[in-house]
């Protein structure tokens, strides 16, 4: 068995999540920009186990994208990815800066990513696994749509 290339949005700019928060678009840049690559991959945010390797994260005009390895020793959770039974993803941070909304939540200016999860409720519902195969159809698929 080899690795299981899959990539997608683990946050999208501008829309409310499940508790009201929103990102606003550079809200990761500092993060992001001092953090070494490649960057772990959870599932369901258990920090103990990690089941892959992040090898892009990015901002662009959409939110953050992300393209990585399932590693061929995490077997159940390719699983999972492979039937869709688990297709989304989920950031794991620190609030930096924040500003409260009248109708509740936050809008988040910069945040402090730890982690990106694979998981099966993600709180920003349209934070999915998009693309799932091989890494070069990856990059194709992300170039393609969004360029």
């Amino acid at each position: 068995m080899s690795d299981l290339f899959i990539s997608g949005y683990a946050s999208r700019f501008g829309e409310a999540d499940l508790s009201g928060d929103i990102v606003q678009r550079g809200a990761f840049s500092a993060s992001l920009l001092s953090r070494a690559d490649p960057f772990p991959m959870l599932f369901g945010h258990q920090t103990d186990t990690p089941i892959g390797v992040w090898d892009r994260i990015f901002e662009d005009e959409i939110g953050l994208f992300v393209a990585g390895r399932i590693l061929d020793t995490a077997p159940s959770p390719r699983r999972l990815v492979e039937s869709g039974a688990v297709s989304g993803l989920s950031i794991g941070y620190r609030t930096r800066r924040s500003n409260s909304r009248p109708s509740g939540g936050r809008i988040l200016t910069d945040i402090d990513l730890w982690e990106v999860s694979v998981v099966a409720f993600p709180m920003l519902r349209s934070a999915q696994i998009t693309h799932i195969g091989d890494s070069s159809e990856i990059n194709a698929d992300h170039q393609r749509r969004y360029a």
